[in-house]
């Protein structure tokens, strides 16, 4: 007779949410899919920026999400909601959600799902969802990236940094990026990063300006801010696309618009979490026409920087506030 699967599942919770925040091992029922929806056994979950920004009560989940941290996860599919095709039962898969992937059954939209390819470890494709959807949908869509054109990717160790990078410089474009020390910069460099700048001693203005021939970068990816709001402006070429993902050192500048005017610039920000299940299928269908090809030919890959278990995930929340990891940083149930 066959064992009947168990109802309960592990998940993480936050406990006390505000600055000192600390995640808890929880018990729950496990849940199941809706319609246009999948169940997944996670393998791991990714850990983004985000999350840490929830437990501290500034970024909580939009309205219908799942209030367990955790917006990507792989794992194996275990049970399709009504109406849900091209999807089954035991298939390798990764998958962005708005919530619940810090639990060992993740529930995510059917159009918000790809498959793992055999030459990527399971565990491994959970650095791949938030990332590939991130920098395709602003660095693509908002960013307008054209063939030919040039891309400055700031952060360039990030889990998004790393993705960027190996997508737009296999796709034939000169890819510059920044990070802050020569190990993080030679990493960038081995992703394909035609000029790796190290912010701590070099001005990014300057070097790409350099690396240009005078002209600038066509497209910045930033998610840092602050000053660097200014110095994008002037690492822009004329009609350059400026898009800001996070402001991590700060949202509040003043700005000088003159050379947005003079350089007739774009600046732009946009945010994923919260939007429509329709516009998500529309980035993953994107990412498998163009991107997952290279994935299932080794060209690019997940960059993952650790990986922790669910008891040790206050220590990896701690691993990703301090800023020193090369890729991404994993949860394993």
């Amino acid at each position: 007779m066959q064992a009947m699967p168990p109802q309960t599942m592990k998940v993480l919770r936050f406990d006390n949410p505000g600055r000192d925040y600390r995640l808890t091992v929880c018990t729950q029922a496990r849940p199941l899919p809706g319609p246009g929806q999948v169940a997944i056994e996670v393998a791991a979950a990714g850990i983004n920026r985000a999350d840490l920004l929830q437990g501290r009560g500034l970024y909580p989940p939009p309205p219908g999400a799942s209030d367990i941290p955790g917006m990507e996860v792989s794992g194996t599919v275990t049970a399709l909601g009504m109406g849900v095709e091209g999807l089954a039962s035991g298939a390798r898969v990764c998958a962005l959600m708005a919530g619940g992937g810090y639990g060992q059954v993740a529930i995510a939209d059917a159009g918000a799902v790809l498959p793992v390819p055999d030459c990527v470890d399971l565990v491994d494709a959970a650095g791949l969802p938030e990332a590939c959807f991130t920098v395709w949908t602003n660095i693509v869509d908002t960013g307008r990236l054209a063939d030919g054109e040039t891309l400055l990717v700031h952060g360039g160790t990030s889990g998004i940094g790393s993705i960027a990078i190996q997508i737009f410089s296999a796709l034939g474009h000169t890819v510059f990026a920044t990070a802050g020390s020569a190990e993080k910069c030679a990493a960038c460099s081995a992703l394909g990063a035609a000029r790796a700048i190290d912010y701590r001693g070099e001005d990014f203005v300057a070097a790409v300006k350099e690396a240009t021939g005078g002209a600038g970068v066509d497209v910045i990816l930033d998610m840092v801010g602050g000053a660097y709001v200014q110095r994008n402006i002037a690492a822009a070429a004329p009609w350059g696309r400026i898009v800001n993902i996070a402001y991590q050192d700060g949202a509040r500048v003043e700005v000088d618009f003159v050379p947005v005017l003079a350089k007739r610039l774009t600046l732009a920000a946009t945010t994923l979490r919260g939007r429509k299940p329709e516009q998500k299928r529309r980035i993953r269908d994107a990412l498998a026409r163009q991107v997952w090809p290279l994935v299932a030919a080794g060209r690019i890959r997940p960059v993952i920087d650790s990986r922790f278990g669910f008891g040790e995930a206050n220590a990896a929340h701690a691993a990703m506030a301090r800023g020193g990891h090369i890729g991404k940083i994993l949860l394993v149930p």
